[in-house]
C-alpha cells in the first residue's frame, strides 16, 4: 500500500517534466511576441525608401529565430544515416563533353553566381576578400569576370555573372565592378539579408535602430543558405526565369577552381531524360579535408552531412576518410524553377547553424545561419559528382595563396591551370605559421618572389623566416626559427627533405 507522502512524492516527481516543458513553452512563446514587438520597433527607426527591404528582411529573420526556438538540436540520428547508393555520386570522368553545336543553346539556359559576403580581414585586409590581388596583380573578381568574358566570346553566347554581395560588400563591390563596363559580362548583384544579433542570455536583438553602418556590430549576414530568399526577393530569379535560364552554377569567390565546367552543363542541359534539380559537386577528402561537409543517404533522400550536426561521439567516425570518401566543394548546380516551387510553398527546409560569438565589449550574442548546401534534401532528384581536385582551389589562409601565386599553376583566361611537369595530380600540404605569416602584407614582404614548389610535398614554416630569391622547395621542408631566432633561407638556396631549426642548421630530412 501506498502512503499519501510517496504519492505525493511521485506526483511531484511526474510533475516536473511536464512543468518545465510548459515553462520551455511559455518562454518560447514569449520570446517570439517580444521578439516581434523589438523587430517592429526597430523597422520603426528604418529610412522610409528603405522599409519595405528591412520589413521583408525581418519576416525571413523571424521565421528562422521560430525554426530556432523549435529546433531539438541534431536532425540526423546517426543510426539512420544509409549507405550511398551506387549512382547517387557520379564520377566526373564517365561524363561526356557536349557537341560544339549544342553549346550555344545550352549555355544561354545557365546563370553563374558567386558567392561575394565575405570581408578579407582574416587575411589582414580591407573590404570584400574578392578584391585581394592572387595573381598577376589580379583579384578573385577579375579572375571571376575574366573566365565568364571568355566564355562569352568563344561561344558567341550571354551567360550572366551575378555577385551575391553583404552589407559589409556591397559599396565596395559596387564601385569596383564600374571598370568591368566595357566587357562582354552582364554584371547583376544583389544582397543577401541583415539580420540582428541576439543576446544570448534575453534572446532578443542587441541592435536600437536600424542605422547598420553605424553600428556593424548589432548586425550579420546569415550565411550562404540566404540565396535562396534573397535571389528571389531581388527579382533575379523572376528575371532569368523569364529569360529562359534553365540552372544557376553557385560557387564561392575565393574557389579559383570553381569555373563553368561543360560536361556538368551538358549532363543537365542537353538530356531528354529528367535531370536533377539540385548537383553538387565533391571530391576525394584528404587529411586536410576531415573537416569538410560530405554527402550522405538518409531516410532515402541524398542530403549534406556537416561536422555541426554529428553527435560528439561519432567525431572521429565522421572525419573518417574510408567511410566518408567524398567532401562538399561548395560547388552547386541548381534548377531555377525548383527553387521558385519552393520558395513559393515555403518548403525550403535548411538546418539552423548556431554561431556563438563574443563582442569587443565582452557581451556573448549568437548568429543564426544556414548553408546553402544544406537545401539539397528539399529538391527532387539530388546528384553528386565526384570531380578532380582542380575544380576545389579555395583561398582562405596564405598558405593557400602561396600555392596559387606560385609555378605550380599558369594563368589561362582567367583560370588557374596546373603545371604539366608537376608529377601529382594532388597539391602540397603546405602550413605557414599565423604569428608571421596570417597577414598578406607580412606574408608578401617574407618572400623576395615565390619560390620554385614544382616537387614539394609538405612544408611546414614557423617563426620569423624569410626567402630569399629563386628558392626551390622539394618533397618535405620544415622550417623552424627558435622565439628570438631568425631565419633567413638564402637567394638559390635548394631544400629537399630538410628540416632547418633555431640557427639554419640544415638537416637531411
Amino acid at each position: 500500500m501506498v502512503n499519501m507522502h510517496d504519492k505525493n512524492k511521485m506526483r511531484g516527481h511526474q510533475r516536473v517534466p511536464s512543468g518545465s516543458r510548459e515553462f520551455k513553452e511559455l518562454t518560447k512563446r514569449d520570446a517570439q511576441t517580444q521578439l516581434a514587438h523589438e523587430l517592429e520597433g526597430l523597422l520603426a527607426t528604418a529610412e522610409e525608401e528603405a522599409k519595405k527591404t528591412v520589413e521583408q528582411e525581418f519576416q525571413g529573420f523571424q521565421r528562422l529565430f521560430e525554426r530556432f526556438l523549435l529546433d531539438q538540436g541534431s536532425t540526423i540520428s546517426w543510426d539512420r544515416i544509409q549507405k550511398l547508393p551506387e549512382n547517387a555520386v557520379r564520377d566526373h570522368s564517365t561524363l561526356k563533353e557536349p557537341a560544339p553545336e549544342q553549346l550555344h543553346a545550352m549555355l544561354n539556359k545557365l546563370v553563374v553566381v558567386k558567392l561575394n559576403g565575405g570581408l578579407g580581414t582574416s587575411m589582414g585586409c580591407h573590404g570584400p576578400k574578392s578584391v585581394i590581388p592572387v595573381r598577376s596583380e589580379l583579384t578573385f573578381l577579375d579572375l571571376t569576370v575574366q573566365q565568364i568574358e571568355y566564355l562569352n566570346k568563344k561561344y558567341h553566347v550571354n551567360v550572366p555573372l551575378v555577385l551575391m554581395n553583404s552589407f559589409n560588400t556591397d559599396a565596395d563591390t559596387q564601385k569596383i565592378t564600374r571598370k568591368y563596363r566595357n566587357l562582354q559580362v552582364e554584371i547583376y548583384t544583389f544582397n543577401q539579408s541583415c539580420y540582428p544579433r541576439i543576446n544570448k542570455e534575453s534572446l532578443m536583438p542587441i541592435a536600437r535602430n536600424c542605422d547598420v553602418e553605424n553600428d556593424m556590430e548589432a548586425w550579420y549576414p546569415p550565411g550562404h543558405g540566404d540565396f535562396y530568399e534573397s535571389f528571389k526577393n531581388s527579382g533575379l530569379l523572376q528575371k532569368f526565369l523569364e529569360q529562359g535560364r534553365e540552372y544557376v552554377f553557385i560557387s564561392n569567390i575565393d574557389n579559383l577552381g570553381a569555373t563553368v565546367d561543360l560536361s556538368i552543363a551538358d549532363l543537365l542541359l542537353n538530356t531528354d531524360e529528367k535531370s536533377p534539380e539540385f548537383v553538387m559537386e565533391v571530391t576525394d577528402k584528404t587529411r586536410a579535408d576531415v573537416k569538410g561537409g560530405t554527402l550522405i543517404q538518409y531516410e532515402n533522400k541524398l542530403r549534406l552531412l556537416e561536422i555541426a550536426q554529428v553527435p560528439k561521439d561519432h567525431v572521429e567516425d565522421f572525419k573518417s576518410v574510408k567511410t566518408f570518401k567524398f567532401f562538399n566543394t561548395n560547388n552547386l548546380w541548381v534548377k531555377l524553377s525548383a527553387i521558385d516551387r519552393l520558395m513559393s510553398e515555403n518548403a525550403l527546409n535548411i538546418e539552423i547553424i548556431v554561431n556563438n560569438k563574443t563582442l569587443d565589449k565582452g557581451l556573448n550574442v549568437i548568429q543564426l545561419e544556414t548553408a546553402v548546401g544544406a537545401a539539397m534534401k528539399s529538391f527532387d532528384g539530388g546528384l553528386g559528382i565526384n570531380v578532380p581536385r582542380r575544380r576545389f582551389l579555395p583561398v582562405k589562409k596564405t598558405s593557400d595563396l602561396l600555392l596559387v601565386m606560385s609555378n605550380l599553376y599558369s594563368l589561362q583566361n582567367g583560370s588557374l591551370v596546373m603545371n604539366p611537369e608537376r608529377m601529382f595530380l594532388t597539391t602540397p600540404l603546405v602550413k605557414l605559421g599565423d604569428n608571421h605569416f596570417a597577414k598578406v602584407k607580412e606574408f608578401l614582404s617574407r618572400f623576395a618572389n615565390v619560390p620554385n614548389i614544382i616537387e614539394l610535398d609538405h612544408l611546414t614554416v614557423s617563426g620569423d623566416v624569410t626567402f630569399g630569391r629563386g628558392v626551390v622547395l622539394k618533397g618535405t621542408v620544415i622550417i623552424i626559427a627558435n622565439h628570438g631566432d631568425r631565419i633567413d633561407i638564402p637567394s638559390g638556396a635548394v631544400l629537399e627533405n630538410k628540416i632547418v631549426s633555431g640557427n639554419l642548421r640544415i638537416l637531411d630530412h
